[in-house]
């Protein structure tokens, strides 16, 4: 993204006053949404479970030039307790949370046949388990009292996910809980929203095999990946009065992607006359 101050979406300020916590904040779609988020005059929290990451994105965020506060904090979603510290820490230094984007997430290429039990369980951890320990903690200590807005991360396309059939059923949980909350929560003025993100261009997408990448455009009816800075408006426009709105709703940003209904695998995507798998790293 640009490092102008401004945003090139919304008028001056409209976050002003605000804190927006973001997890996964340090890389990817997170730190392009903290940015936004701080070009919209937010005092910004990223969070993530490695420091070095995270203070690196901080001071990137911080140089340009926003008019609210940067910080990070080192937490891991997954664990419920670690969920509560990091909300508290963050009304340590704010007296207060408003926008809370569970950005965190992850999943792993494979066929749905290969996934391991530890697999299955590591994504759902993450995806499900964390977003559901964010948004409960911040409701109690936070935006049960005060309302708020909790705007959480899931993937398209909603027709399956071939290659990654755990992060697909994980997400399409997450949507549910969106639903479910934002209908219990609604009295006491927390709106509750999901995006749905297509496939972006950022240093993330490394980690899937060469073959993998190559091929995911022509999966897109728009013919190109997504940009961090368009995921990052629509997460802002959430966070702006207008997302009260929305509350309740899955909003899909993905190119079309939802409507594609190609083969499976995709012309060219075999090698050897196999899918190929993303190598995974060994649990320490």
């Amino acid at each position: 993204m640009a490092s102008s101050d401004a945003s090139a979406i919304f008028a001056p300020g409209i976050l002003r006053g605000r804190v927006a916590l973001v997890t996964g904040g340090g890389t990817g779609l997170g730190k392009a949404t903290a940015h936004e988020l701080a070009r919209c005059g937010a005092d910004i929290v990223i969070a993530g479970r490695r420091a070095d990451v995270l203070d690196a994105a901080a001071v990137e965020i911080a140089a340009a030039g926003p008019d609210g506060t940067v910080s990070a904090i080192t937490a891991d979603v997954r664990e419920t307790a670690d969920a509560s510290r990091l909300i508290n820490e963050v009304l340590a230094r704010h007296d207060g949370l408003d926008v809370l984007v569970n950005n965190a997430g992850g999943q792993f290429f494979s066929p749905a046949e290969l996934i391991a039990q530890k697999g299955w369980t590591a994504v759902w951890r993450l995806n499900v388990q964390g977003t559901e320990a964010m948004a409960r903690a911040a409701y109690a200590a936070a935006m049960g009292k005060r309302g708020g807005t909790i705007i959480n991360v899931t993937l398209s396309p909603h027709n399956g996910m071939p290659g990654m059939a755990h992060s697909g059923a994980a997400r399409a949980a997450v949507e549910t809980l969106t639903a479910v909350l934002a209908r219990e929560w609604q009295a006491d003025g927390v709106a509750v929203c999901a995006v749905a993100a297509g496939v972006y261009d950022t240093e993330v997408m490394v980690k899937y095999p060469a073959a993998v990448r190559s091929g995911m455009s022509r999966a897109i009816p728009l013919q190109r990946l997504g940009r961090p800075e368009e995921h990052a408006w629509l997460v802002a426009l959430l966070a702006s009065p207008l997302g009260r709105r929305l509350s309740g709703t899955t909003v899909t940003l993905d190119g079309a992607r939802d409507n594609w209904f190609g083969p499976w695998p995709p012309e060219g995507l075999q090698v050897d006359g196999e899918v190929p798998v993303e190598e995974r790293r060994p649990v320490a």
